[in-house]
């Protein structure tokens, strides 16, 4: 496996928010550089105000203007911004919106141009971030779109429990008709194989949530259970892949159910966030598995009620950071046994005919 440390890419999110804190946080431990290169597209302008506002003095940045230029034992940046920006502490302002879209774009060109090796980007707000260059409801669905995925699952992780969404961002409404057989396939699909090669999990075990309270019981608390859910699940284990379900999400979380299982997918965003974030908040990691390129995220948002107050947890980005080193790790010892697999083996040669 090649050494060469990995260089991580974090975006600076919004910049009158909690991001530059946690990103400074976590940095400041130096045993960050011993596992890899940080990173950072945003302002050292930025950085620098953020640092006198929270009292932190020991980490400075090193200003490059490409990864190529980068010091492997301290944290970097990427000046992606003018010097004019105004740093509005607590606030949601579009000049905060046009900066976090900046550094994002950078980030990912850099990744495109495999300059770095995964991305961390740190909290968006999602209204202020807005525009022309930016009309997605959120890093999952740019991301999407950006490297031509087929489809991707936002999966969020921690030490004890994994799980997905089969519908994300949308509004409650569309739920039901958005769940399809399709459709859940092929997040099941997803979900597997991103258990196999981005978490090196042989053989997933992955618990498959219903749609309705007590997951329809037979029929009389609706009919998607029947009609939708379990031929979905029926087909996919004719795809060898390992699914159990459809469980009530109230009773499965509750009861401690999830760790019997390597993953959870849910049918829609808070069935899955809210146990998700009620169990593993401060440690729990956004991943958006099923792209080609590796980003994860803290699973918190830009807490701006925190900003400059030095009160801010790093961990779940700390933990993001983490991920990121991981899944580039595994997915690079899967791709190799990949490789050496299908390469012809040299017979001995007492065993050739002839």
């Amino acid at each position: 496996m090649n050494n060469e440390k990995i260089k991580v890419g974090i975006s600076q999110g919004d910049i009158n928010g909690i991001s530059y804190e946690v990103i400074l946080k976590t940095l400041m431990d130096e045993r960050i550089y011993d596992i890899c290169t940080p990173i950072v597209y945003g302002s050292s302008k930025v950085a620098a105000y953020h640092k006198k506002a929270l009292g932190i003095e020991n980490i400075s940045f090193n200003n490059i203007k490409s990864p190529d230029e980068v010091n492997q034992k301290a944290a970097n940046i990427v000046n992606c911004l003018d010097d004019t920006i105004r740093v509005e502490l607590g606030k949601s302002t579009t000049a905060a919106g046009e900066a976090s879209i900046k550094a994002l774009k950078r980030a990912v060109e850099d990744l495109k141009n495999k300059k770095i090796d995964a991305l961390v980007t740190a909290p968006i707000n999602k209204h202020n971030i807005q525009s022309d260059e930016f009309s997605f409801p959120g890093h999952t669905e740019f991301l999407e779109k950006n490297f031509n995925a087929n489809d991707v699952v936002m999966l969020m992780v921690s030490d004890i429990l994994k799980v997905g969404v089969v519908t994300g961002h949308i509004p409650i409404i569309q739920v039901p008709s958005s769940i399809t057989i399709e459709l859940i396939q092929k997040k099941l699909r997803i979900l597997n194989t991103s258990l196999i090669q981005d978490f090196g999990i042989r053989k997933p075990r992955i618990a498959l949530m219903g749609l309705n309270p007590h997951a329809g019981d037979n029929g009389v608390i609706g009919d998607e259970e029947i009609q939708i859910i379990i031929p979905a699940m029926n087909a996919a284990k004719q795809e060898n892949i390992m699914v159990f379900g459809p469980y009530p999400a109230d009773g499965f979380f509750g009861s401690d159910n999830f760790r019997k299982f390597d993953a959870v997918l849910a049918m829609y965003h808070d069935q899955g966030l809210i146990p998700f974030k009620s169990i593993v908040f401060n440690t729990g990691v956004n991943y958006t598995a099923g792209l080609e390129i590796i980003r994860t995220s803290p699973a918190h948002g830009t807490a701006y009620e925190l900003a400059g107050k030095n009160e801010a947890n790093p961990n779940s980005f700390r933990q993001a950071l983490y991920l990121a080193i991981d899944i580039y790790r595994n997915r690079t010892s899967y791709n190799e046994l990949k490789n050496n697999s299908l390469q012809p083996q040299e017979i001995p040669e007492g065993d050739k005919e002839g």
